[in-house]
């Protein structure tokens, strides 16, 4: 009698212990999915191929990239300053020229104040699928795709561990002296700069038919796809410039995100073939880059 109380007994408490458990599970994947509660959590960062989770319940293959949890989260009814580079060298009197001094700061105070440098796919599930992003998120991208992208601004974002987007002008890879080689951008497309679109020779799109707009949007894309092994989702317009049509024909070439070079941070309610971004020029110092990176209304302020 005494040993069959002592079994019902170890069963209740297996029992008990099983209920708690499942309830504690539940309860803590209502909190994370939702959002809530990130006072509890250290932010960590986690890589993961698990299927993401919709707004609808809807299960979808989105998560490419890392996975932010915790405290200090921002979501898509925010905005992300997209920092845009061109040439990394000194010129005298051409501002597009941040030199590689400046440019190392600047990136250096990314670091020292806890930015997390954001890839496009992960910029991109932000948008479309409300994945919180830490609150101190940025993006880093480069115009044409200069030769000193590899020689100077590579070595920087190395060292300090960030990563970035280089949009490239198609037609000048292997063919034009001061411009990135193809092995050049496998080299940094293995480590983790971005190499997307930027047409092929650099059009003024708003200049050109629907018809001209959608044939170098689509061989870009194609060209650097077959490049580099790998799926081109993103554009940037060349000097910032475009149509209905473009709109119409980036959708039609298959690109996800497209980027403008209208100052200011880049959100959802823009559009996302209208994104804006935040202009970095070699007349700025440290506060004036400061200053746009932290004022999301930067742009009217005085």
């Amino acid at each position: 009698m005494i040993h069959k109380k002592a079994l019902i007994t170890v069963a209740l408490i297996f029992f008990i212990v099983a209920v708690s458990y499942g309830i504690y599970r539940i309860k803590n994947y209502n909190v994370n999915r939702e959002g809530k509660n990130h006072d509890q959590i250290n932010l960590k960062v986690n890589h993961t191929k698990k299927e993401d989770i919709n707004k609808n319940g809807n299960q979808l293959n989105t998560a490419k990239g890392r996975t932010f949890t915790g405290e200090n989260l921002k979501y898509n009814t925010q905005s992300v300053p997209v920092l845009y580079y061109h040439s990394i060298g000194y010129e005298k009197g051409n501002e597009l020229r941040i030199p590689k001094e400046k440019f190392r700061e600047q990136i250096k105070y990314l670091k020292e104040n806890g930015y997390t440098a954001l890839t496009m796919d992960e910029f991109y599930e932000f948008l479309i699928y409300n994945k919180p992003i830490p609150d101190k998120s940025v993006l880093i991208t480069f115009d044409d795709g200069y030769s000193d992208n590899y020689e100077n601004a590579f070595p920087i974002l190395k060292e300090f561990g960030l990563k970035a987007t280089i949009f490239m002008i198609t037609s000048s890879i292997d063919n034009e002296k001061n411009f990135l080689t193809s092995s050049q951008l496998k080299e940094m497309e293995n480590y983790g700069i971005e190499v997307e679109s930027h047409t092929v020779n650099h059009d003024k799109l708003d200049e050109l038919s629907y018809s001209e707009q959608l044939t170098t949007l689509k061989n870009s894309k194609d060209s650097l796809e077959k490049l580099l092994g790998k799926k081109v989702d993103y554009i940037a317009y060349p000097y910032g410039r475009w149509n209905q049509d473009t709109l119409k024909a980036s959708k039609a070439a298959g690109y996800k995100l497209a980027f403008t070079a209208a100052a200011g941070w880049a959100n959802k309610d823009e559009g996302l073939y209208t994104l804006d971004r935040v202009y970095v020029s070699a007349n700025h110092d440290i506060d004036e880059f400061q200053r746009r990176l932290t004022n999301d209304n930067y742009n009217s302020s005085n």
